[in-house]
């Protein structure tokens, strides 16, 4: 980064010729707009197209396509993959777009590929795919191979199509090396484990390409025709970025905030979040409110209070987790909801019932009645079961009413922990100490 800020950047430029891409594009990513600018004018065109499609989004690529001009900007845009210049340039207003574009030599491909929403298979593909006639002996395939990829390129799937375009199988690469050159591709050709469409959500798109165990998965549309394929590397930042957004919600923060905004940008979402909580809080404190008679008469019980609402909350998340990766997965149990809530209850009934004898005995070891160690006992259980049907009933709820169950679910789970603990320590308390 230090040679990058010199006056003479040819030690930079030696130093980048033998760095690997994802090095160079964070290299790249830490300096400022003015110095990243000179360096991607002195890097060889083709490390500074490398380097442009392995920074993250969040490191605003297009920012290096503005600050080089159209022109470079154009020849770096055709030396990308196809999926990753679309990703790029979308992210351009739309004049800026048009001035790059423009100095494309090939912009159709490009083109095409940002009418699909970025989050579905279509904004995925790449339409760069490697193709044989299903009629062709293997040698034809052999040389149609070497025209469409060059020494350097990877190779992720050979494709079969008829005269129409027509996906009709995949030929796997070892059969074109071993098989006898005469063969035709229709003969050594095998059926694509799964296909998918353009509009296909990004997730469904991973979690076939995960079950399958598949480098590539190929794009078709209505009529069959081959439009794309979609491959394991762009798989990997969907999932990374899947998680990053679920964990995100999570915590009660929109999933749409960058990691690298200023402080402002932070406060403004995650403040709504927070006024949420605030008033699920105050229905908590409502309940001590309404108890403060026996919090004066009985001053110990708010000495467990603290620990049933934590206990309680800790409990609701572990089923809030375990339900919303259910959920996420696809992988809700035979009898469906029913089932889910049913087992999270009998976990809370049990580990309730083990942590209820703990403070109970702490209780007792402490002098203090035994009729106070049952009403923390029976508060802890019932919170616990509550807990339990909370974390797994929420999330199912909010899915069923079309709402993200990651967004939410927190802040409801610990409200509802929270206060029905209070009511049973305190409700109990009550009833039994007074």
């Amino acid at each position: 980064m230090r040679l990058a800020q010199r006056d003479d950047l040819r030690p930079f430029v030696e130093r980048a010729a033998h760095l690997h891409p994802s090095d160079l594009a964070d290299v790249l990513a830490a300096l400022d707009q003015p110095t990243r600018a000179r360096a991607v004018a002195e890097l060889p065109t083709e490390a500074a197209s490398l380097a442009l499609a392995e920074m993250e989004a969040t490191e605003h690529p297009e920012q290096m396509l503005l600050a080089v001009g159209p022109g470079y900007a154009a020849e770096l845009v055709e030396l990308l993959p196809t999926d990753d210049a679309a990703d790029i340039v979308a992210e351009l207003a739309p004049e800026e777009r048009e001035a790059v574009l423009a100095e494309v030599e090939d912009r159709a491909a490009v083109e095409r590929l940002l009418t699909y929403p970025e989050d579905t298979a279509g904004g995925l593909m790449t339409t760069e795919v490697v193709t044989v006639p299903e009629s062709a002996t293997l040698a034809e395939a052999v040389e149609a191979i070497r025209r469409q990829r060059g020494e350097d390129e990877q190779l992720f799937q050979v494709y079969a199509v008829d005269p129409a375009g027509r996906l009709v199988g995949t030929v796997p690469i070892a059969r074109l090396v071993v098989a006898a050159p005469g063969r035709r591709v229709a003969e050594v050709m095998e059926p694509s484990v799964a296909v998918v469409r353009p509009a296909q959500d990004q997730e469904q798109v991973a979690r076939m390409m995960a079950r399958y165990n598949l480098a590539a998965v190929p794009v078709v549309d209505d009529a069959g025709r081959l439009l794309g394929l979609v491959t394991f590397d762009d798989v990997v930042d969907v999932v990374e970025a899947e998680m990053t957004e679920d964990l995100l919600k999570f915590g009660g923060v929109s999933p749409t905030e960058d990691l690298a905004a200023p402080w402002h940008v932070a406060v403004t979402r995650r403040l709504p979040w927070l006024y949420v909580n605030l008033l699920t809080a105050s229905l908590a404190g409502t309940v001590v409110y309404l108890f403060q008679d026996t919090l004066a008469r009985v001053v110990l019980l708010a000495v467990w209070m603290p620990i049933i609402a934590g206990m309680g909350g800790n409990a609701g998340t572990q089923a809030l987790a375990v339900t919303v990766r259910r959920l996420a997965l696809r992988q809700l149990p035979r009898y469906g909801a029913a089932a889910v809530v049913r087992k999270e209850m009998l976990v809370g009934m049990v580990n309730g019932l083990a942590g209820g004898l703990v403070v109970a005995l702490v209780a007792a070891l402490l002098g203090e009645r035994p009729t106070l160690g049952l009403v923390v006992l029976l508060a802890m259980w019932g919170n616990l079961i509550v807990a339990g049907f909370a974390g797994a009933f929420i999330p199912l709820l909010l899915e069923r009413l079309g709402a993200d169950p990651a967004v939410a679910s927190s802040i409801f789970v610990t409200a509802f922990t929270d206060v029905c603990g209070f009511l049973l320590l305190l409700g109990l308390g009550t009833a039994l100490l007074l």
